[in-house]
């Protein structure tokens, strides 16, 4: 995903930016009778096989695991989403009862009672044993916020980082635009906002009205905006140590962190003639 940063007032980050019938035919030759009887035999179609788990990738948000889990359970669309109010979802109070951030990426087995209040409910007990714990705890608090406030900031991480090396240095990324009063600026919150995955931000797209608009709005997000997995919670309670505040993934394998804003509209200056060549737009 790329990261576009304009003046300073308009500093932007983003960063780089996942069963047939057959027919068995005999022909069985009449020893019999002078002509060939023809016996055609036609096995039924096996019916395609049920699932037995549903997988949930890292950085899925809410809305890809619902339709899965549609999916999965052959059900019609918008099925899951409509039992959330009554799922009894055990979330922490600043969720105010959305699930994103907790629906926790793992294998989650599949049986005839299965259902979506069950896989949801599964999902969530998954991520309050994960996250729960004394160590985030207590790593959450050594950096002065909940933990809550920490599955946001890894959600970010699951989003922005382009490999897991880089993830403790966008997570350092958050916190150094945190502390010195800087808006985050990051494109994954205006995906989330506008429901879309991309690598490149319009300057209109900064103009949204959205709590997740990281443009025009302070601080964190006002919730997970994917479900992080367990590497990226890790970058947010352990941040790699730097002063960086910008970072653009110029190529794949060359993610550029800097505190030098200059510095960086060369970066991202080098970043868009890459995207511009006939290379890099067939790779797309």
């Amino acid at each position: 995903m790329q990261m576009n940063t304009p003046p300073r007032s308009t500093i932007r980050l983003t960063r780089r930016g996942r069963l047939a019938l057959v027919a068995a035919g005999a022909v069985v030759a009449g020893t019999a009778v002078a002509v060939p009887l023809l016996s055609t035999e036609h096995k039924a179609p096996k019916a395609p096989k049920k699932p037995t788990a549903l997988v949930v990738p890292e950085g899925w948000r809410a809305s890809q695991v619902y339709e899965a889990v549609d999916k999965v359970l052959a059900l019609p669309a918008g099925t899951t989403r409509k039992t959330l109010p009554q799922a009894g979802l055990k979330l922490p109070e600043d969720a105010d009862g959305n699930p994103e951030g907790y629906l926790f990426p793992a294998t989650y087995p599949l049986d005839r009672t299965t259902t979506p209040r069950s896989l949801l409910a599964f999902m969530v007990d998954t991520a309050n044993k994960r996250f729960n714990g004394a160590p985030v705890t207590a790593g959450a608090q050594r950096n002065a916020m909940n933990v809550y406030q920490a599955v946001t900031i890894a959600s970010l991480v699951q989003a922005e980082a382009a490999t897991k090396a880089d993830m403790g240095k966008v997570a350092r990324v958050v916190f150094n635009r945190l502390e010195r009063g800087m808006p985050l600026q990051m494109d994954s919150t205006l995906n989330y906002a506008l429901n879309r995955s991309t690598v490149r931000t319009a300057e209109s797209d900064t103009r949204i009205e959205s709590p997740y608009n990281s443009y025009q709005r302070m601080g964190l997000p006002p919730t997970p905006i994917d479900n992080p997995g367990e590497e990226a919670m890790r970058a947010a309670l352990h941040p790699t140590p730097g002063n960086w505040l910008y970072f653009v993934t110029v190529k794949p394998g060359d993610t550029r962190f800097t505190a030098n804003y200059q510095e960086h509209q060369r970066n991202v200056a080098e970043f868009n003639r890459n995207q511009k060549s006939p290379s890099a737009k067939a790779a797309r």
